[in-house]
Protein backbone atom coordinates (compact mmCIF):
# COMPACT_ATOMS: atom_id res chain seq x y z
CA UNK A 1 0.00 0.00 0.00
CA UNK A 2 2.58 2.57 1.04
CA UNK A 3 5.66 0.88 -1.23
CA UNK A 4 7.97 3.67 -2.06
CA UNK A 5 7.62 5.81 1.22
CA UNK A 6 10.31 5.80 3.81
CA UNK A 7 10.33 6.82 7.04
CA UNK A 8 12.90 7.07 9.49
CA UNK A 9 12.02 6.81 13.11
CA UNK A 10 14.01 8.69 15.96
CA UNK A 11 11.51 7.41 18.61
CA UNK A 12 11.20 5.80 21.48
CA UNK A 13 8.51 3.98 23.70
CA UNK A 14 4.87 3.68 22.02
CA UNK A 15 2.65 6.01 20.74
CA UNK A 16 5.42 7.29 17.94
CA UNK A 17 6.99 3.60 17.04
CA UNK A 18 3.03 2.43 17.23
CA UNK A 19 2.55 5.14 14.14
CA UNK A 20 5.51 3.77 12.35
CA UNK A 21 4.96 0.49 13.00
CA UNK A 22 1.28 0.89 11.48
CA UNK A 23 2.71 2.51 8.52
CA UNK A 24 5.46 -0.43 8.11
CA UNK A 25 2.49 -3.43 8.33
CA UNK A 26 1.21 -1.03 5.03
CA UNK A 27 4.12 -1.68 3.48
CA UNK A 28 6.44 1.77 4.18
CA UNK A 29 10.10 1.17 4.46
CA UNK A 30 10.68 2.24 8.61
CA UNK A 31 14.09 2.94 9.41
CA UNK A 32 13.94 3.15 13.55
CA UNK A 33 16.97 4.46 15.00
CA UNK A 34 17.94 4.12 18.23
CA UNK A 35 20.65 5.57 21.19
CA UNK A 36 23.11 2.77 22.05
CA UNK A 37 21.20 1.49 25.32
CA UNK A 38 18.19 0.95 22.94
CA UNK A 39 14.44 1.76 23.13
CA UNK A 40 14.08 1.76 26.76
CA UNK A 41 10.54 -0.57 25.51
CA UNK A 42 13.10 -3.21 24.75
CA UNK A 43 13.46 -3.57 28.69
CA UNK A 44 9.29 -4.14 29.02
CA UNK A 45 9.38 -7.34 30.40
CA UNK A 46 13.08 -7.42 32.29
CA UNK A 47 12.80 -9.45 35.44
CA UNK A 48 9.46 -11.34 33.99
CA UNK A 49 10.34 -13.33 31.78
CA UNK A 50 13.17 -14.35 29.57
CA UNK A 51 14.21 -13.63 26.26
CA UNK A 52 12.71 -16.84 24.68
CA UNK A 53 9.39 -15.53 25.59
CA UNK A 54 9.29 -12.50 23.31
CA UNK A 55 8.61 -9.17 24.56
CA UNK A 56 4.89 -8.43 22.94
CA UNK A 57 4.69 -4.51 23.28
CA UNK A 58 7.98 -3.95 21.76
CA UNK A 59 7.66 -6.28 18.87
CA UNK A 60 3.79 -5.29 17.92
CA UNK A 61 4.95 -1.37 17.49
CA UNK A 62 8.58 -2.69 16.14
CA UNK A 63 7.92 -5.08 13.62
CA UNK A 64 8.87 -5.23 10.10
CA UNK A 65 11.66 -2.36 10.57
CA UNK A 66 14.67 -1.48 10.18
CA UNK A 67 16.79 -1.12 13.03
CA UNK A 68 20.05 1.21 13.52
CA UNK A 69 21.85 2.81 16.40
CA UNK A 70 23.38 5.95 16.29
CA UNK A 71 24.49 8.19 19.26
CA UNK A 72 23.08 11.83 17.78
CA UNK A 73 24.77 13.14 21.15
CA UNK A 74 28.20 12.68 19.11
CA UNK A 75 29.39 14.87 16.15
CA UNK A 76 29.53 11.93 13.80
CA UNK A 77 26.36 10.47 15.59
CA UNK A 78 24.14 13.22 14.62
CA UNK A 79 25.87 13.70 11.00
CA UNK A 80 24.80 10.01 10.28
CA UNK A 81 21.37 10.34 11.26
CA UNK A 82 21.29 13.93 9.11
CA UNK A 83 22.75 11.96 6.27
CA UNK A 84 19.92 9.38 7.32
CA UNK A 85 16.56 11.75 7.29
CA UNK A 86 18.22 12.96 4.23
CA UNK A 87 16.77 10.53 2.38
CA UNK A 88 13.45 10.21 4.12
CA UNK A 89 9.88 11.00 3.02
CA UNK A 90 8.92 11.42 6.24
CA UNK A 91 10.78 12.17 9.47
CA UNK A 92 9.00 10.72 12.86
CA UNK A 93 9.94 11.59 16.41
CA UNK A 94 9.27 12.21 20.00
CA UNK A 95 12.41 13.28 21.06
CA UNK A 96 11.55 16.71 22.60
CA UNK A 97 12.00 19.56 20.93
CA UNK A 98 15.04 21.26 22.80
CA UNK A 99 17.13 17.66 22.13
CA UNK A 100 16.22 17.97 18.50
CA UNK A 101 17.52 21.82 17.89
CA UNK A 102 20.52 20.98 19.75
CA UNK A 103 21.23 17.73 17.54
CA UNK A 104 20.43 19.78 14.41
CA UNK A 105 17.31 17.53 13.84
CA UNK A 106 14.63 20.17 14.70
CA UNK A 107 11.96 21.25 11.50
CA UNK A 108 13.53 24.38 10.74
CA UNK A 109 17.32 22.88 10.04
CA UNK A 110 15.96 19.86 8.46
CA UNK A 111 13.42 21.91 6.16
CA UNK A 112 15.62 24.33 5.00
CA UNK A 113 18.11 21.94 4.00
CA UNK A 114 14.82 19.65 2.53
CA UNK A 115 11.73 20.94 2.20
CA UNK A 116 9.95 18.42 0.86
CA UNK A 117 10.61 16.01 3.87
CA UNK A 118 7.30 15.84 6.17
CA UNK A 119 8.55 16.05 9.59
CA UNK A 120 6.64 14.33 11.82
CA UNK A 121 6.72 15.60 15.55
CA UNK A 122 4.45 13.46 18.23
CA UNK A 123 4.96 15.51 21.80
CA UNK A 124 2.87 15.23 25.33
CA UNK A 125 1.64 18.56 25.28
CA UNK A 126 2.48 20.27 21.83
CA UNK A 127 5.42 22.17 19.78
CA UNK A 128 3.97 25.32 21.72
CA UNK A 129 3.13 26.54 25.41
CA UNK A 130 5.22 26.59 28.55
CA UNK A 131 4.85 22.84 28.70
CA UNK A 132 6.26 21.89 25.01
CA UNK A 133 9.52 20.43 26.46
CA UNK A 134 7.66 18.57 29.43
CA UNK A 135 7.91 14.92 29.21
CA UNK A 136 4.17 13.17 28.88
CA UNK A 137 3.50 9.25 28.78
CA UNK A 138 0.12 8.68 28.22
CA UNK A 139 -1.06 8.26 31.55
CA UNK A 140 -0.19 12.00 32.27
CA UNK A 141 -0.98 13.81 29.00
CA UNK A 142 -3.62 11.49 27.37
CA UNK A 143 -5.80 9.78 30.61
CA UNK A 144 -4.92 12.33 33.77
CA UNK A 145 -4.34 16.21 32.15
CA UNK A 146 -6.74 15.56 29.05
CA UNK A 147 -9.65 14.46 31.00
CA UNK A 148 -10.08 11.23 29.77
CA UNK A 149 -9.80 9.29 33.01
CA UNK A 150 -11.98 11.74 35.13
CA UNK A 151 -14.66 10.84 32.91
CA UNK A 152 -14.16 7.33 33.12
CA UNK A 153 -14.45 6.79 36.38
CA UNK A 154 -17.66 6.36 38.13
CA UNK A 155 -18.51 9.15 40.10
CA UNK A 156 -16.79 8.24 43.60
CA UNK A 157 -14.37 6.03 42.41
CA UNK A 158 -10.48 6.78 43.10
CA UNK A 159 -8.39 7.61 40.13
CA UNK A 160 -6.89 4.64 38.52
CA UNK A 161 -4.55 4.53 35.70
CA UNK A 162 -5.21 3.63 31.71
CA UNK A 163 -4.14 0.21 30.89
CA UNK A 164 -0.94 -0.12 29.26
CA UNK A 165 -0.49 2.53 25.86
CA UNK A 166 -4.22 2.38 24.67
CA UNK A 167 -3.60 6.18 24.90
CA UNK A 168 -0.55 5.67 23.52
CA UNK A 169 -2.13 3.79 20.40
CA UNK A 170 -5.11 6.22 19.89
CA UNK A 171 -2.29 8.65 19.66
CA UNK A 172 -0.49 6.31 17.20
CA UNK A 173 -4.05 6.39 15.06
CA UNK A 174 -4.17 9.89 14.67
CA UNK A 175 -0.33 10.04 13.74
CA UNK A 176 -0.78 7.94 10.97
CA UNK A 177 -3.80 10.11 9.74
CA UNK A 178 -1.68 13.17 10.15
CA UNK A 179 0.95 12.17 8.01
CA UNK A 180 -0.80 10.86 4.98
CA UNK A 181 -2.71 14.14 4.88
CA UNK A 182 0.45 15.76 4.66
CA UNK A 183 1.68 13.43 1.89
CA UNK A 184 -1.39 13.76 0.16
CA UNK A 185 -0.61 17.33 -0.14
CA UNK A 186 2.69 16.93 -0.79
CA UNK A 187 1.44 15.02 -4.12
CA UNK A 188 0.13 18.62 -5.67
CA UNK A 189 3.01 21.15 -3.53
CA UNK A 190 5.91 18.98 -4.15
CA UNK A 191 6.52 20.35 -0.39
CA UNK A 192 6.19 19.17 3.29
CA UNK A 193 5.08 20.55 6.03
CA UNK A 194 5.57 20.32 9.76
CA UNK A 195 3.16 17.88 11.43
CA UNK A 196 2.43 18.06 14.60
CA UNK A 197 0.27 15.30 17.02
CA UNK A 198 0.14 15.51 21.10
CA UNK A 199 -1.09 12.69 23.41
CA UNK A 200 -2.89 16.01 25.26
CA UNK A 201 -4.91 17.03 21.90
CA UNK A 202 -5.58 13.44 20.86
CA UNK A 203 -6.84 12.74 24.56
CA UNK A 204 -9.35 15.69 24.01
CA UNK A 205 -10.38 14.88 20.74
CA UNK A 206 -10.80 10.99 21.77
CA UNK A 207 -14.05 12.64 24.57
CA UNK A 208 -14.50 14.69 22.11
CA UNK A 209 -18.82 14.16 22.07
CA UNK A 210 -17.99 14.89 26.54
CA UNK A 211 -16.07 18.04 25.08
CA UNK A 212 -18.27 19.50 23.05
CA UNK A 213 -21.57 19.18 25.54
CA UNK A 214 -19.15 20.43 28.52
CA UNK A 215 -17.37 23.68 25.98
CA UNK A 216 -21.01 24.50 24.82
CA UNK A 217 -23.23 24.02 27.93
CA UNK A 218 -20.35 24.59 30.41
CA UNK A 219 -20.85 21.47 32.39
CA UNK A 220 -21.17 17.53 31.97
CA UNK A 221 -22.86 14.77 33.82
CA UNK A 222 -20.67 12.01 35.44
CA UNK A 223 -19.89 8.95 34.60
CA UNK A 224 -22.42 6.94 37.48
CA UNK A 225 -22.43 3.15 38.81
CA UNK A 226 -24.56 0.58 37.16
CA UNK A 227 -27.64 0.46 38.64
CA UNK A 228 -27.57 4.98 38.60
CA UNK A 229 -27.06 5.20 35.26
CA UNK A 230 -28.02 7.95 33.07
CA UNK A 231 -29.85 5.40 30.78
CA UNK A 232 -30.65 2.53 32.61
CA UNK A 233 -31.08 0.83 29.13
CA UNK A 234 -27.78 1.28 28.16
CA UNK A 235 -25.88 -0.92 30.59
CA UNK A 236 -24.48 -4.28 31.43
CA UNK A 237 -26.64 -7.15 32.41
CA UNK A 238 -25.48 -10.61 34.03
CA UNK A 239 -26.97 -13.65 32.35
CA UNK A 240 -28.08 -16.88 34.92
CA UNK A 241 -24.12 -18.26 33.93
CA UNK A 242 -22.42 -15.46 34.78
CA UNK A 243 -21.72 -13.82 31.79
CA UNK A 244 -22.18 -10.13 31.23
CA UNK A 245 -23.95 -8.74 28.47
CA UNK A 246 -23.92 -5.22 27.23
CA UNK A 247 -27.33 -3.57 26.19
CA UNK A 248 -27.72 -0.17 24.03
CA UNK A 249 -30.69 1.13 22.63
CA UNK A 250 -31.47 3.77 20.00
CA UNK A 251 -31.84 7.30 20.49
CA UNK A 252 -35.42 8.00 21.88
CA UNK A 253 -35.90 4.69 23.07
CA UNK A 254 -37.81 3.62 20.06
CA UNK A 255 -36.52 -0.40 20.71
CA UNK A 256 -37.92 -0.29 24.51
CA UNK A 257 -40.78 -2.62 23.62
CA UNK A 258 -38.62 -4.66 21.61
CA UNK A 259 -36.31 -4.90 24.47
CA UNK A 260 -38.46 -5.87 26.85
CA UNK A 261 -40.02 -8.84 24.92
CA UNK A 262 -36.96 -9.59 24.54
CA UNK A 263 -35.87 -10.17 28.34
CA UNK A 264 -39.26 -11.36 28.38
CA UNK A 265 -41.20 -8.65 30.42
CA UNK A 266 -42.93 -7.21 27.68
CA UNK A 267 -45.98 -6.11 30.62
CA UNK A 268 -42.62 -2.97 31.90
CA UNK A 269 -43.89 -1.12 28.69
CA UNK A 270 -47.13 -0.22 30.00
CA UNK A 271 -45.92 0.22 33.56
CA UNK A 272 -45.75 3.53 34.14
CA UNK A 273 -42.80 4.26 35.83
CA UNK A 274 -41.15 3.02 32.63
CA UNK A 275 -43.83 4.60 30.09
CA UNK A 276 -41.36 7.04 28.63
CA UNK A 277 -37.25 7.67 28.48
CA UNK A 278 -38.18 10.52 31.23
CA UNK A 279 -39.76 8.64 32.81
CA UNK A 280 -36.91 5.23 32.67
CA UNK A 281 -34.00 7.88 33.73
CA UNK A 282 -36.01 9.15 37.03
CA UNK A 283 -36.42 5.38 38.23
CA UNK A 284 -33.84 4.11 36.77
CA UNK A 285 -32.42 1.79 39.62
CA UNK A 286 -35.94 -0.02 39.82
CA UNK A 287 -35.89 -0.49 35.91
CA UNK A 288 -32.30 -1.85 36.43
CA UNK A 289 -33.07 -4.44 39.26
CA UNK A 290 -35.91 -5.45 37.17
CA UNK A 291 -33.95 -5.66 34.14
CA UNK A 292 -31.01 -7.58 36.48
CA UNK A 293 -33.82 -10.35 37.39
CA UNK A 294 -34.77 -10.98 33.85
CA UNK A 295 -31.39 -11.31 32.59
CA UNK A 296 -30.80 -13.79 35.38
CA UNK A 297 -33.37 -15.78 34.56
CA UNK A 298 -31.84 -16.78 30.98
CA UNK A 299 -28.24 -18.63 29.75
CA UNK A 300 -26.14 -16.28 28.01
CA UNK A 301 -27.18 -18.23 24.62
CA UNK A 302 -30.59 -18.00 25.33
CA UNK A 303 -30.25 -14.51 26.00
CA UNK A 304 -28.16 -13.75 23.07
CA UNK A 305 -30.84 -15.76 20.51
CA UNK A 306 -33.57 -13.61 21.90
CA UNK A 307 -31.91 -9.97 21.54
CA UNK A 308 -30.99 -10.74 17.88
CA UNK A 309 -34.29 -12.05 17.54
CA UNK A 310 -35.56 -8.67 18.41
CA UNK A 311 -32.83 -7.28 16.21
CA UNK A 312 -31.45 -5.16 19.72
CA UNK A 313 -27.81 -3.86 19.82
CA UNK A 314 -25.77 -5.29 21.78
CA UNK A 315 -22.59 -7.63 22.78
CA UNK A 316 -20.66 -9.69 25.23
CA UNK A 317 -18.53 -7.80 27.66
CA UNK A 318 -15.24 -9.77 27.10
CA UNK A 319 -12.33 -10.38 28.75
CA UNK A 320 -9.08 -10.02 26.04
CA UNK A 321 -8.63 -14.10 27.05
CA UNK A 322 -12.38 -14.44 25.52
CA UNK A 323 -11.58 -12.13 22.74
CA UNK A 324 -8.91 -14.56 21.52
CA UNK A 325 -11.02 -17.41 20.63
CA UNK A 326 -14.26 -14.94 19.46
CA UNK A 327 -14.63 -16.13 16.04
CA UNK A 328 -15.73 -12.65 14.37
CA UNK A 329 -12.30 -11.37 15.56
CA UNK A 330 -10.67 -13.76 13.21
CA UNK A 331 -12.77 -12.99 10.70
CA UNK A 332 -12.81 -9.48 11.17
CA UNK A 333 -8.39 -9.49 11.02
CA UNK A 334 -8.46 -8.73 14.15
CA UNK A 335 -4.84 -11.31 14.62
CA UNK A 336 -2.24 -11.65 12.44
CA UNK A 337 1.29 -14.00 12.83
CA UNK A 338 4.87 -12.29 13.26
CA UNK A 339 7.52 -14.06 12.13
CA UNK A 340 9.81 -14.81 14.88
CA UNK A 341 12.94 -14.71 13.06
CA UNK A 342 13.26 -18.26 14.14
CA UNK A 343 11.46 -19.66 11.19
CA UNK A 344 8.27 -20.27 12.85
CA UNK A 345 5.78 -17.14 14.26
CA UNK A 346 3.54 -15.45 17.17
CA UNK A 347 0.09 -14.10 17.45
CA UNK A 348 -0.23 -10.04 17.75
CA UNK A 349 -2.88 -7.58 16.96
CA UNK A 350 -3.19 -6.44 13.80
CA UNK A 351 -3.22 -3.31 12.31
CA UNK A 352 -6.45 -1.21 12.56
CA UNK A 353 -7.65 -1.12 9.18
CA UNK A 354 -7.75 -4.15 6.24
CA UNK A 355 -7.44 -3.58 2.58
CA UNK A 356 -8.61 -5.72 0.38
CA UNK A 357 -6.34 -7.52 -1.41
CA UNK A 358 -3.77 -6.28 0.74
CA UNK A 359 -1.75 -8.69 2.75
CA UNK A 360 -0.86 -7.20 5.61
CA UNK A 361 0.96 -9.65 7.39
CA UNK A 362 4.05 -8.35 8.66
CA UNK A 363 6.99 -9.16 6.88
CA UNK A 364 9.95 -9.40 9.54
CA UNK A 365 9.41 -9.24 13.41
CA UNK A 366 11.27 -6.13 14.99
CA UNK A 367 14.83 -5.47 14.88
CA UNK A 368 17.78 -6.61 17.36
CA UNK A 369 19.67 -3.55 18.25
CA UNK A 370 21.82 -2.17 15.80
CA UNK A 371 20.98 -5.23 13.44
CA UNK A 372 20.97 -3.11 10.23
CA UNK A 373 23.33 -0.45 11.12
CA UNK A 374 26.15 -1.26 8.89
CA UNK A 375 23.76 -2.07 6.02
CA UNK A 376 22.25 1.35 6.08
CA UNK A 377 25.96 3.10 6.68
CA UNK A 378 26.40 1.28 3.49
CA UNK A 379 23.36 2.71 1.34
CA UNK A 380 24.64 5.90 2.77
CA UNK A 381 27.43 5.96 1.27
CA UNK A 382 29.69 5.27 4.22
CA UNK A 383 33.31 2.75 3.59
CA UNK A 384 33.99 0.16 5.54
CA UNK A 385 36.79 1.93 6.69
CA UNK A 386 34.34 4.74 7.80
CA UNK A 387 32.29 2.28 9.43
CA UNK A 388 34.56 0.69 11.24
CA UNK A 389 35.82 3.95 12.45
CA UNK A 390 32.07 5.28 13.97
CA UNK A 391 32.21 2.06 15.71
CA UNK A 392 35.58 2.62 17.35
CA UNK A 393 34.27 5.92 18.52
CA UNK A 394 31.36 4.56 19.58
CA UNK A 395 28.79 6.76 17.25
CA UNK A 396 27.23 3.91 15.61
CA UNK A 397 26.38 0.28 17.03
Amino acid sequence: MLKGLRVVELASYIAAPGAAGILADWGAEVIKIEAPAGDPMRNFFDGLSGPEHGNPVFELDNRGKRGVVLDISSPEGREAAIRLVATADIFLTNVRPGSLKRAGLDFDTLHADHPALIYCSLTGYGLQGEDADRAGMDVAAFWSRAGVGAITAPKGVEPFPIRTAMGDHITSLSTVAAILAAVHERHSTGKGRLVETSLLRTGVYSIGSDMAIQLRFGKLASTRPRPQAVQPLANFFKTADGRWICLLVRTGGKDWPQIAAAVGRPDLVENPLFASSRARRENGPALVEMLDAAFAAFSYEDMAARLDEYDITWAPYQTPGELTRDPQAEAAGCFVDTPDGKGGSFRSPASPARFSGYDDTPKSGPPSLGQHTDEVLVELGYSADEIAALRDSKAVA
